[in-house]
Order: C-alpha cells, then structure tokens, then sequence
C-alpha cells in the first residue's frame, strides 16, 4: 500500500465518519484553545508588568535606610541608627560610574491655588528626577541646581493637576499653597501615566528639604541613582557601599538593583505564564482520552474492513500506519481550529477590555500543537496495535 493510499483511506474515513471526527477534533481543539487563551492572558500580564517597572530605565539602583534582614522590604524604613540624608547624596555624586542622584520622600498634601484646593501626592525630589526617571518636562522647566539643603521654594505640577487648577491658563509664575507653605510654580511635566497604581500625573514635586520639612522627616525615604549602562552591576554597588558605609560607619542600608529585581520578577511571572498553560493543558488530556475512545469504538466499527485490507495484501505495519495517521490528523486538525479559537477569543477579550493585556507567545501556540499530536499519536497507539494485530480471517467473519 502506498502513501498516496493511506492518504486517501484517512481522508475517505473523515469523510464517511463527519460527526464522531468532528467531536473527537473537538475536544483537542477545546484543549488547544484553553492553553492559548490561558498562556496569552498570562503572558500578557507578564510584559505589562515588566513594562510598568522598566519604563524608568533599567540602570537604576534605589537605597533605602535600613538594612534588610531577610529577602523583601526593609525592615528600617521607619527608624534607623543613622537616616539616608541629602549629605549622602551629595557624597554619591563623586561615585565615577554615577551619571544621576535623586534624593525622594512621598506623601499627601492639600494643594490650593485659583480658589480650588485639591489633595494630591507630593513628592520631593531633586533637579535630576527628569533624567533619573526619564521624564520630560512639558512646560517652563524643572526645579533648578540650588543647594539641595536651602533650596528655593519652586514646584512643578502633574499634568493632571495643572488641569484641575488651572484649566488651560498658563501656570508658570503663579503660586500655590501646599499646606502652610507657598510655592511658586516654574514647570509642567508632560504626561507619564500611572506606574502600578500610583498616578504620576496626579502628582506636585517640590525640592527634597521643603518636603522634609513639611512633613517634619529626618532623612530620606528612598536615594535613586541612574549609572551608566556600560558599568557592571557589581563594581558600581561596590563603589556605593564604599561611600556609604565610610559615611555611616556600617552598613545601615539597603541596596534594590533595578536589574536583579527586574530578574526576579521575570522569572516568577515565567512560572505564573507556564503555570497557567499547564492548567490548560489538563483539557488536551481529556482531549487525548477522546482519541482513545473514538478510535478503539472505530476499531471494532471496521473490523470487516481491516480484514479486508489484510486479505487483499495490506500487512501489519501499514494497518497500524492507517490507524495512527487517523488519530494524528484528528489531533493536529483540532490543534490548527484550537489555535484559530483560542488567538480570537484572546483578540476579542483585548476589543471589549482594552485595558487588559493580551500576548499571544508563538512559542506557547508551537506547543500546544505539538503537545496536541503527541497526545493524539499516543491515544491512537492501543486502538492501532489492536487494529494491526487483527486475524484476516476473524476480521472477515464479523461481516
């Protein structure tokens, strides 16, 4: 028996059995398309959030007072022996792979200017948070170089608060009242979004001692540093620890690399991703167990005709060949409408809720439908061996 034959006896069975092979694509389909639309939701997640915690750059390392004990947060944000100062940030300028230092402390404020008051996030920072974070200013400029320990009492507006206080005027030059203290406002920054929930629109910077001040903080609550790229990782922490623990007399602190957080991160949301493909793949074994039944009822269904094949010359192997093709394309057919399935409905999900993300990763849809002929060759072995080991003669008598 030639190929060609084989080919057209598979084709001929499809074709004569149209139902029991569409249910038995069908539930490898269902599989096929449950993996795709789990793994394209999951690795969807997955590039939003390296997204969200890269849009700052990459090059960046953060120090927060306090040494950490064990791997999280740490334990000494609140109170250590000696807080990060403004003193150490200008200390860490001197650092030769350094190219900028942004002291920061966060909180919450009434800001009141036209007649309007609004409570928003404050956030003191020095001349370098633009280039820091990688942000650009829209209007006017950024704070200016002053004496990071006396500076001036400039501010710069979120876009979203220049709206809400001031429409469409032209803010530079007017003042607002930030609890008890006025300032005067020199810049408009351009529109950043939110990073995790938190708005950087929504948002008022202010020189970092005028925030210290206001909200009566000893130290910093967070240095950022941006090095250069080309630095390694190693010799720049290095150099930071060198200057900071000579400064502080011990290492009272603790040093968050935006790359091995970047790391961590990207590996556990590789599991996450692969996590829920397995899940789905639970339904390509139900699937698989489908082929098994259809195909062992197909074997008793056409014993005449596996006689008859054995009778007129076929030999084992080629009865074996014809069985296992039948389960192969069934499962790679109901693998290719799985695909279809699962890329449209994921597509569809992004149309209705656009502010869901949705990734579709080619090599996950490559497994699912090789796992998916896998499957169907493996279900399709017991029915084809029993098909081949058939006796002509006994095959023949069931007519």
């Amino acid at each position: 028996m030639h190929f060609a034959d084989l080919l057209r006896l598979t084709s001929t069975t499809f074709a004569i059995y149209r139902m029991r092979s569409f249910l038995t694509g069908l539930g490898i389909a269902v599989g096929v398309a449950a993996v795709i639309l789990l793994t394209s939701l999951g690795e969807g997640l997955h590039q939003f959030v390296l997204a969200e915690f890269s849009q700052f750059g990459t090059n960046l390392i953060a120090i927060q007072p306090g040494k950490a004990q064990t791997q999280g947060g740490s334990v000494g944000i609140f109170g250590s022996v000696r807080p990060i100062s403004l003193e150490d940030c200008e200390a860490l300028r001197r650092v030769p792979e350094m190219e900028h230092v942004n002291p920061s402390v966060q909180g919450n404020a009434e800001v009141r200017a036209n007649g309007r008051a609004r409570r928003t996030t404050l956030l003191g920072v020095g001349p370098e948070m633009p280039e820091t974070w990688r942000m650009k200013v829209q209007l006017g400029s950024f704070l200016p170089h002053d004496d990071l320990t006396r500076p001036r009492a400039f501010a710069v507006l979120g876009v979203k608060v220049r709206n809400e206080l001031f429409g469409s005027s032209n803010p530079l030059g007017s003042y607002i009242r930030v609890g008890d203290a006025r300032f005067r406002v020199v810049g408009v920054m351009e529109a950043k979004g939110e990073m995790l929930g938190f708005d950087m629109d929504d948002t008022v910077y202010i020189p970092a001692a005028r925030a210290q001040e206001m909200f009566n903080r000893p130290g910093l609550m967070e240095i950022q540093l941006s090095y250069q790229p080309s630095a390694p990782l190693e010799k720049v922490e290095a150099s930071i620890r060198n200057v900071l623990t000579a400064r502080h007399g011990r290492e009272d602190y603790t040093l968050i690399p935006q790359q091995k957080a970047l790391a961590v991160l990207d590996s556990v949301l590789g599991v996450l991703t692969f996590a829920v493909g397995a899940l789905g793949g639970i339904s390509l074994v139900v699937g698989g167990v489908g082929i098994l039944t259809i195909m062992t009822m197909a074997v008793s269904e056409r014993t005449g005709e596996i006689g008859l094949l054995r009778a007129i010359g076929a030999q084992r192997k080629q009865v074996l060949l014809l069985f296992l093709g039948e389960a192969i394309l069934l499962a790679a057919a109901g693998g290719l409408a799985g695909l279809l399935l699962g890329i449209g409905i994921a597509q569809a999900l992004h149309l209705l809720i656009p502010a869901l993300p949705v990734h579709t990763p080619l090599g996950y849809a490559a497994l699912a439908e090789a796992s998916a002929i896998i499957i169907g060759l493996i279900a399709g072995v017991m029915p084809a061996r029993r098909a081949a080991m058939l006796d002509p003669v006994e095959a023949l008598r069931t007519e």
